[in-house]
């Protein structure tokens, strides 16, 4: 029996997830409900499918946060889901730099390289 959990994440900004999510070569797809057990669903803002109909996403929660939204039973079956939230952190956070940084340097040509 699995069901969608809710793990606290340190992101804030669903549009720097997504360019993440892009320049890592997956497809983050706008806001939608994932499904769970017994008829379950959860709207996330940004949703990324890892295989089938294997899903995670994000949903903003009233402290400006993101918080990752999963399957945790199903995804623990998942064997580079570890790996790839890994990736996903790093890459948010090179491309949150990005905009931090063109905010202090509005003149400044900025660009990120993989």
């Amino acid at each position: 029996m699995s069901h969608l959990s809710i793990l606290p994440t340190v992101l804030r900004n669903a549009e720097v997830l997504a360019a993440s999510l892009r320049s890592l070569g997956l497809t983050p797809l706008p806001s939608q409900a994932l499904a769970g057990f017994a008829g379950e669903s959860v709207q996330v803002d940004v949703a990324l499918n890892l295989e089938r109909d294997l899903w995670i996403g994000w949903r903003r929660e009233s402290d400006g946060r993101l918080t990752l939204i999963g399957d945790l039973q199903r995804l623990s079956r998942h064997h580079r889901l570890q790996a790839l939230l890994g990736q996903i952190t790093r890459a948010y956070a090179a491309h949150q730099a990005l905009v931090d940084a063109a905010s202090q340097l509005p003149q400044a040509n900025l660009h990120l390289s993989v």
